[in-house]
């Protein structure tokens, strides 16, 4: 009786049958209540069910009757970290591993434990170990694959997720990670395609859809990117990112009052509350903060740096440096100037700058815009650092410090002014751009950029003992059809 109630169990558990094999595992344990099979395998219907709690449960007590099983070890692991116990889960792999050290799932699943704890070598490390077993292990390749995209190596990253495909082909979310990584290295059109690809394979998985949305938004293409947000939302409606995200894209399709609704749904469900009031701020509710949320403009630039010079040549019709570089001249005392320049980015002023500076710095918050910089070979130095904390730790002095659309991500520049008056040795320019407002000293625009008002800018000058010398009103770039006007200032140190 037993017997057979098992195998039929086990026939529908295979089926993917759970409610029907569940109650053959029951029926089973009210003839054997210790019976291992039964215990064990309930437990891991429970948590394949979504009831990880009642898993761990019934797999604790079949260890009981058999504490040396490998494989109960390694399905308590996984209910465990469905539980968020990440020590135990790490200890119950630990155990399955030292019961049978070649358990090649049980060691991918330890480099995963790992990984969610942060311990990243230690993990690195688990993978590879799984590796020297299976040198075609998919899942070890597809988790090293995620570490190391985590990590920042997106090419690396790119060939393990292909390591994973050739040895399983139809492995959704190892396209998923492929796609992750070539949309970190900037190739949105095959990111998309390897997205598809993933949701060929399994098309319930929303983070899927969310990531495909955000590469479809870096493509400018965004009627699909918010179909792909839908589709997520539709699959998770708790899912605040990918409201964020959708908000996103209402506001690049002018859609405002939508926009602000998917703004304030991602608050609602627990969205970082500093980075949708800034959003929702540049659409006009709320007040606007003074700077950007801590790490907004860094994360943007490091997602930027790849084809951030192509976007502003290209797509904005940038005229920026060409219009400072033009009111230096008019202004220029020496070319043997100490030249600091302020969000430097790529570097795209240098070879400006570098036929007048005898020494020229730059300083910017984003790594990969700087790595970008330091390839073109103009800069004497370059510095990883918030311009704030750059000038009041540095000693240095300048005769030129240059801002080239930097200020568009800060809203109150009184810190900036004083700091850069400080910095300035007698006489020295100091030459930027602001986006030219009007009546508000500085208010939050639609694109999430600060304009400020030219009377404001005087003020400040003002007070921090800098003579205007130039302030001229200019187109900068453009979004679309639409000229955004600039105003290209040159102010110098009394």
């Amino acid at each position: 009786m037993i017997a057979s109630l098992l195998q039929e169990a086990l026939g529908l558990h295979r089926q993917n049958k759970l409610e029907a094999a569940r109650e053959r595992y029951q029926r089973v344990l009210a003839i054997a209540p210790d019976h291992f099979d039964a215990l064990h395998l309930l437990g891991v219907a429970a948590r394949q069910l979504g009831d990880p709690a009642s898993a761990v449960g019934l797999i604790e007590r079949a260890l009981e009757v058999r504490p040396d099983s490998a494989a109960a070890h390694c399905n308590l692991g996984a209910a465990l970290r469905d539980l968020g116990r990440l020590h135990d889960t790490l200890a119950s792999y630990d155990r399955a591993i030292a019961l049978k050290p070649d358990y090649v799932l049980a060691i991918c699943n330890r480099g995963n434990t790992l990984r969610g704890l942060g311990r990243l070598q230690e993990a690195t490390r688990s993978y590879e170990a799984a590796l020297e077993i299976d040198p075609a292990y998919p899942e070890a390749h597809c988790h090293l694959a995620i570490l190391l995209q985590d990590a920042g190596h997106a090419a690396n990253a790119l060939a393990s997720a292909d390591r994973a495909l050739r040895a399983r082909p139809r492995y959704a979310q190892a396209w998923s990670v492929r796609a992750d990584a070539l949309q970190n290295l900037q190739r949105f059109d095959e990111a998309v395609l390897s997205y598809d690809k993933s949701i060929d394979i399994d098309p319930m998985r929303p983070q899927t859809w969310c990531s495909r949305g955000t590469a479809l938004q870096r493509l400018q293409r965004f009627e699909e990117a918010l179909d792909s947000y839908d589709r997520a939302i539709q699959l998770q409606a708790q899912y605040p990112l990918a409201h964020q995200y959708r908000g996103n894209s209402l506001r690049a399709l002018q859609r405002m009052d939508e926009a602000v609704a998917a703004y304030q749904l991602a608050l609602s469900q627990g969205a970082a509350p500093d980075e949708i009031s800034y959003a929702l701020a540049s659409l006009g509710v709320g007040q606007a903060p003074a700077q950007p949320p801590s790490g907004h403009v860094r994360t943007l630039f490091d997602q930027y740096a790849g084809h951030f010079d192509r976007h502003l040549v290209e797509n904005l019709k940038y005229r920026v440096p060409a219009l400072l570089d033009a009111a230096i001249r008019r202004h220029l005392v020496s070319e043997q100037m100490d030249t600091l320049d302020m969000g430097c980015g790529t570097g795209l002023f240098a070879p400006s700058l570098r036929a007048y500076s005898r020494r020229l710095e730059g300083v910017d918050l984003s790594q990969g815009m700087l790595d970008r910089a330091r390839d073109r070979g103009l800069y004497d130095h370059l510095a990883c650092a918030d311009l704030g904390s750059f000038l009041s730790n540095s000693q240095a002095r300048y005769d030129l410090i240059v801002a080239a659309d930097v200020f568009v991500y800060i809203g109150d520049l009184a810190e900036v002014f004083s700091q850069v008056s400080r910095a300035l040795r007698p006489d020295g320019l100091f030459c930027f751009t602001v986006e030219a407002g009007t009546e508000q000293d500085f208010a939050l625009t639609p694109s999430q950029r600060y304009a400020h008002s030219i009377d404001y800018v005087r003020r400040l000058a003002l007070g921090a003992h800098l003579r205007m010398l130039e302030a001229e009103q200019e187109v900068g770039r453009c979004e679309g059809e639409v000229e955004v006007p600039v105003f290209a200032v040159v102010l110098q140190n009394r």
